[in-house]
């Protein structure tokens, strides 16, 4: 029987019960017992909310009949620790506060929402001791000491609170320019530092056994610390590193499991293996982690259209939600301009330099708007990772693609007017070097006098990808920087299975050159490839050939010149 693809399916038992394919992480259960009050953060779609239904169902003590059904094929389950089944679990999910204009109105809402998720602990427990609902009148603190006076005072197991997305409506209250609430939130006797009060109370006192928090940036648990100041943070902590997120040979073992028990064809699978390693890979949590990490829940995302298309490679290779917004960019670096240099130097550049000295599991939010902490700021948001000690750059073709968005937004760029002829011309002759030429017309002749000065081979390389896949990926699986085994093929497109151009493939090198050494050469005048540019995407091109014989492959480089032009030329002509 063919299990299900779990994209967007966080609760444990129903991926247990529901027949879905799960990748076993549980052994990580070990390692968080070396801590009281663990605090785990990782970018937007990375498997938080998942590890909190797993433990949840690992420490419920009303889950104890059900171990075995729940955790006998894993690793935890084979070996559990003394813990197991142990525990009264409380668990919060702060992603749903409802951010409002003022303290008192964002209070009922945190209030409302904890209270409702402490009625259903109450509930769960009832026939273990005499527990209260919370009244409706009563802020969260007050309900969550009720509850644990009553755990204190009667013979229960003790609570296990676990806390996902802890900061998402504190960074709502940041991006949206909320400073002053977000200082009232965090500082004083707010009802936030009150309820983490209680819960460090609880903790000292023995009726909270542990906490578990997730969330995507240190900021608010640092702004906090004087009344939470035992929160162990484990973010960067090298043996928790792959806790989130998949591994290459998770993915290889999980890919193949979909693919046997499907019976579809090995070419296909090689294909689904590279299109994954591309988009989703390259996650470095650390300059010195022993291997890249791939974004698990948009391998999910590409995985279940896979499925439902019966094998068909998807089309859409991003989940909006990966996308963080532009406001991001303009309220880290302070406005718009500050955000475009910043988003110009990644697409120019595709690094920025990172002081390691900075690297830190907490920070303040003064700290986080400084300009000299930017890097490591996009890195907690999963914009940029470790490439070494010394740059941060682009995991993947996902987080590039998204970041030409930025740069075309925020230059204002058109991508959708005055192309359609130039893209329904191609689909009738397939020819890239006209294709190209309107690229550079149309494209790249909107970007201002300052920027296109200072752009360079990765800056077209990327924009030129980036309009075609959104124009041609029904047609195309389009790649950059492919490593191959004569070295990194700048650009590729290959036909899809199925389309008008299914059997044939396109491969670009691109050489960019400043304007004296352009003219030197003679660049934009050259009939034909200089030879060792031509040789060169000649071996790209064979390499390709040895892993899709069936192709039949065109060959070009690009030549670009600083401020003055570029243009397509075939090896062939």
């Amino acid at each position: 029987m063919q299990r299900r693809i779990p994209y967007a399916v966080a609760n444990y038992e129903e991926i247990v019960e529901g027949r879905y394919h799960f990748v076993d992480k549980t052994r990580f259960i070990r390692e968080l017992e070396n801590y009281k009050v663990p605090v785990m953060l990782r970018p937007r779609r990375f498997g938080k909310s998942l590890w909190c239904s797993i433990l949840e169902c690992y420490y419920d003590v009303n889950r104890k009949n059900r171990f075995d059904t729940l955790f006998a094929n894993t690793d935890i389950g084979r070996t559990p620790t003394p813990a197991r089944n142990s525990n009264l679990v409380m668990r919060f999910d702060f992603s749903k506060v409802e951010v409002k204009p003022n303290l008192a109105a964002l209070e009922i809402s945190f209030n409302t929402l904890c209270n409702k998720a402490m009625r259903v602990f109450t509930s769960s427990y009832r026939t273990l001791s005499d527990f209260a609902d919370p009244a409706e009148t009563a802020t969260a603190s007050e309900s969550l000491e009720s509850i644990l006076n009553t755990v204190r005072n009667a013979d229960t197991p003790p609570v296990h609170i676990i806390i996902d997305e802890y900061d998402n409506f504190t960074n709502q209250l940041l991006t949206t320019h909320k400073d002053h609430l977000y200082k009232e939130v965090t500082t004083g006797d707010s009802f936030l530092r009150t309820f983490f009060k209680v819960i460090k109370a609880g903790i000292g006192e023995g009726t909270v056994a542990r906490v578990f928090i997730t969330g995507v940036l240190p900021i608010t648990i640092d702004d906090l610390t004087s009344g939470f100041n035992i929160a162990q943070i484990i973010t960067l902590e090298e043996h928790t590193l792959n806790m989130m997120g998949f591994t290459q040979a998770e993915v290889e073992t999980y890919v193949g499991a979909i693919f046997s028990e499907r019976d579809w064809p090995d070419a296909l699978q090689r294909r689904v293996l590279e299109d994954l390693r591309a988009h989703y890979n390259g996650y470095r949590l650390l300059p010195d982690a022993r291997e890249t990490l791939y974004n698990s829940t948009i391998c999910n995302f590409y995985l279940n259209k896979l499925a439902i298309g019966n094998g068909k490679v998807p089309r859409e290779m991003i989940d909006d939600n990966l996308r963080v917004d532009v406001n991001w960019l303009r309220r880290l670096t302070g406005g718009t301009e500050p955000a475009r240099e910043l988003v110009e130097q990644l697409m120019f550049d595709g690094t920025l330099p990172v002081d390691m000295d900075m690297l830190s599991s907490k920070f303040n939010m003064t700290r986080f708007f400084q300009r000299e902490f930017f890097p490591l700021s996009l890195y907690y948001l999963g914009m940029v990772t470790f490439r070494d000690r010394f740059s941060l750059a682009f995991p993947n073709l996902s987080v590039k693609k998204i970041f030409t968005e930025y740069f075309n937004e925020l230059e204002h760029i058109s991508v959708s007017e005055g192309y359609t002829d130039m893209f329904r011309r191609f689909l009738s002759d397939g020819d890239w070097i006209a294709l190209f030429a309107g690229y550079w017309e149309r494209y790249v002749g909107q970007i201002p006098a300052q920027a296109f000065d200072k752009a360079n081979e990765n800056f077209f390389r990327t924009t030129f990808y980036e309009l075609c896949t959104r124009y041609l990926s029904p047609d195309f699986h389009f790649a950059i920087e492919v490593n191959t085994h004569s070295g990194r093929c700048d650009w590729q497109a290959v036909g899809r299975k199925g389309s008008p151009f299914e059997g044939k493939a396109c491969v670009i090198e691109f050489k960019h050159f400043t304007r004296k050494e352009g003219e030197r050469l003679g660049i934009l005048t050259l009939a034909a490839p200089l030879p060792e540019d031509a040789d060169q995407v000649a071996r790209y091109a064979a390499d390709l050939q040895r892993a899709h014989p069936e192709l039949v492959i065109a060959c070009h480089v690009a030549y670009t010149v600083a401020g003055a032009g570029g243009r397509l030329l075939s090896t062939d002509r």
